[in-house]
């Protein structure tokens, strides 16, 4: 799959071939979800999402082409200075940006729209890489671990002033490279536990949790050494444990809004969603999907998607539009296409010769998996509904711009790893 010589003599050409096709697939099924066969439409049309989704991909192949001719070194020599402009950005976009449902994420000039925490996750998956290749910084210290998470939280921290929870949540991906690099195994335990804990919440009436945790804490007690600090440290880990479910009730009826406590409900205790209102969107995309079976209806031939019963189809959920079309057997070619992408920028990063270049590596494979992941769970009904775009696949400028970005800058860099040896 390489050749030598040349502007893209060593570039990786699987990946370019599973671009191009899931940004093909990605066009034909905005046409699909826009289509109106009542009028006389066709793809290239300007004024439909399909036209102007072929703009956005001309102009991407523009970006391609000028991210390789550039000297492969500026995007680690760059990397602080990008942090912080896109830093800057999320703080003026809570200023002077658009609402967009509902959330103020958007600059807007003309019709042209551009959304700030789309790029930010490159620029931070940049400065990260460059932070982690520095000499003597070492992910076993715990100022290390602070500076790399609070590289993460502040601009989650922006994000969710917006408020846009989907974005917000994606940087959480980045704890994959972290790991990779030697991250402490505790932070995932603790995230993974927390996420039980908030889950089993939802699931279980909060009295037999406090029975759980009162009958897991003398179990404790009577079985673990008899000491006087095992003693104490026990008690006060099961009141953390207890504080934390006392939180999650306050957070669900305080802290976010209504829709967003819907939508968690909607999963998790679905009988107190009415179907009709706050569930509607998760009940047509499942119908949508159902319908299609095995091999869809066709081409052009969905009826869920025709008649608009699923809000948001060109974007957050296109992949109703393809399983309704195009069935299950759509749906497994689709999934297969973000697998194998996934699996080679995992091997990619694994070959590179500095530490920079592998975290960023794991950064965008693990950035792509967490949107693909997201994305289908939620349109399936095994994940809240959160604006999370299908990469190459959903309508929008700021997405595909960011997502090819980010994906040939580490095939600029890949195309060098002979010469990437880190400077730290």
């Amino acid at each position: 799959m390489r050749r030598e010589g040349g502007l893209f003599g060593d570039l990786d050409w699987l990946v370019v071939f599973l671009y191009f096709t899931l940004v093909a697939l990605g066009w034909t099924n905005i046409y699909a979800s826009v289509y109106d066969p009542v009028q006389d439409q066709n793809i290239f049309d300007l004024s439909l999402e399909s036209g102007k989704q072929l703009l956005w991909i001309g102009t991407s192949v523009i970006l391609i082409v000028v991210i390789l001719l550039l000297d492969f070194r500026i995007y680690e020599s760059f990397a602080p200075i990008l942090y912080v402009f896109m830093i800057l950005l999320l703080a003026g976009v809570l200023v002077f940006g658009r609402e967009v449902n509902g959330a103020k994420a958007w600059f807007e000039i003309g019709s042209f729209r551009l959304q700030p925490a789309e790029f930010t996750k490159l620029a931070t998956a940049l400065f990260m890489g460059r932070y982690i290749a520095t000499t003597n910084v070492k992910l076993t210290d715990f100022s290390t671990q602070v500076k790399a998470l609070l590289m993460i939280l502040i601009p989650i921290g922006l994000i969710q002033l917006q408020p846009d929870t989907g974005s917000a949540m994606v940087f959480a991906a980045l704890l994959i490279p972290l790991y990779r690099e030697g991250f402490p195994a505790i932070y995932l335990i603790l995230g993974i536990s927390a996420a039980v804990l908030f889950i089993l919440t939802l699931l279980v009436p909060q009295p037999y949790i406090f029975i759980g945790i009162g009958s897991l804490t003398l179990l404790l007690i009577l079985f673990q050494e008899k000491s006087r600090k095992r003693i104490l440290s026990t008690i006060a880990l099961m009141l953390v444990i207890s504080s934390f479910v006392f939180g999650i009730d306050y957070f669900l009826n305080n802290l976010i809004k209504p829709y967003q406590r819907s939508r968690i409900e909607a999963i998790f205790r679905p009988e107190l969603v009415n179907p009709k209102a706050e569930g509607w969107n998760l009940e047509q995309s499942k119908i949508a999907i159902g319908s299609g079976g095995f091999s869809g209806k066709g081409f052009l031939e969905g009826t869920q998607t025709k008649f608009g019963y699923v809000p948001e189809q060109s974007t957050d959920f296109i992949f109703s539009t393809l399983a309704e079309e195009h069935g299950w057997l759509g749906c497994a070619v689709l999934i297969f296409l973000f697998i194998a992408l996934v699996m080679r920028l995992v091997f990619i990063a694994e070959r590179q010769k500095s530490k920079f270049a592998r975290f960023y590596g794991y950064a965008v494979a693990g950035i792509i998996f967490f949107h693909f992941t997201i994305n289908i769970a939620m349109t399936i009904g095994l994940f809240p509904v959160v604006g999370i775009p299908l990469p190459f696949i959903s309508y929008g400028g700021s997405s595909l711009w960011s997502f090819t970005i980010m994906l040939f800058v580490l095939l600029k860099i890949d195309m060098h790893r002979a010469q990437v040896l880190s400077r730290h």
